[in-house]
């Protein structure tokens, strides 16, 4: 497995949406950020920052997921917080890892419970191989190579700083 250098692949994810909007998210009828709890949370908070974004949502996957039944609702989880209408917004949801697809297609199960938006474009972190679901980024820190029972997990190191790490998978 390579190492994966998560501030590198923050500075490429925010130069990439930058380069999409520029300035655009301070605006009323700019795109809007949704992080997936936890790690797409933080990172949407931080990319609100840097993005000069007045705010972000936060989208709680827990009752889409298709496993629910098998996991239940996690005790640290959050709900849903979106300070803004959904309805024909252009989202940029934001996740710390895609994988396998599945939470992605929960968070957007999430999202239309609160509306229709014009629009959902993907913004991750680090994309790796292995979807089960045909979604794809629109926006990407980094290609990771992770091994198949491994999994990478975001930290952070502070309130501004994310590192990665692989831990075996526990199914």
């Amino acid at each position: 497995m390579s190492c994966i250098d998560a501030e590198a692949s923050y500075a490429t994810l925010l130069a990439q949406i930058r380069a999409a909007y520029g300035s655009s998210f301070g605006t009323a009828d700019g795109p809007v950020l949704a992080g997936i709890h936890s790690g797409g949370a933080w990172l949407a908070e931080r990319l609100a920052r840097d993005l000069g974004a007045n705010f972000f949502g936060v989208v709680n996957v827990a009752l889409h997921r298709d496993d629910y039944a098998k996991k239940g609702l996690h005790s640290q989880a959050s709900p849903t917080s979106l300070p803004f209408d959904v309805t024909d917004r252009r989202i940029v949801l934001v996740d710390d890892v895609l994988h396998t697809g599945r939470t992605i297609r929960a968070a957007i199960n999430e999202l239309y419970d609160y509306g229709r938006p014009a629009a959902i474009e993907l913004a991750v972190l680090a994309e790796r191989s292995g979807r089960e679901m045909p979604i794809e980024a629109r926006f990407v820190g980094a290609h990771a190579e992770v091994a198949a029972d491994a999994t990478l997990v975001l930290e952070r190191a502070g309130e501004t700083q994310f590192t990665f790490r692989t831990e075996a998978r526990g199914d």
